[in-house]
């Protein structure tokens, strides 16, 4: 299966904040998205950070609320890593385990499409092995 094929199950709505955004705005943001990371984009749309529930619990513990007033572009990923529509599910769950990534952008030339979280990809590999297992068991009961 490939990323393509997952975006195409779950959509390809992606949640994005601008890097001049609060901490305070981006709290409200991941809230009213019921996500756990937003994508950074600047005002043309570029993909500049990605920022998520971990980034601000980290600072929070470190600066304290004053936290909250400072813009997303001080607390957020800017080296982030993405992944293609056409990259292999199972190619990503390596990387997103070896890197530690919860979420990852997919981009398509140059242009954000879609984002990927852990969850997507556990679902999308249970789903695989319950379909083999059906198969397994309908191979079986014809035997």
């Amino acid at each position: 299966m490939r990323i393509a094929d997952l975006l195409r199950h779950k959509g390809s709505e992606v949640a994005t904040v601008p890097p001049a955004l609060s901490v305070s705005g981006l709290l409200e943001d991941l809230a009213r998205h019921n996500v756990g990371a937003l994508v950074v984009v600047d005002e043309t749309g570029t993909l500049v950070g990605i920022v998520s529930e971990r980034d601000v619990v980290r600072r929070l513990e470190e600066r304290g609320a004053e936290l909250l007033t400072a813009p997303v572009s001080e607390i957020m990923t800017s080296r982030v890593v993405t992944c293609g529509p056409d990259e292999a599910v199972d190619s990503l769950a390596a990387t997103m385990t070896e890197r530690r990534i919860r979420h990852m952008p997919v981009v398509a030339d140059g242009r954000l499409i879609g984002i990927v979280s852990i969850g997507d990809v556990v679902r999308s590999r249970i789903e695989q092995l319950e379909s083999h297992q059906e198969q397994l068991e309908s191979y079986i009961a014809r035997g």
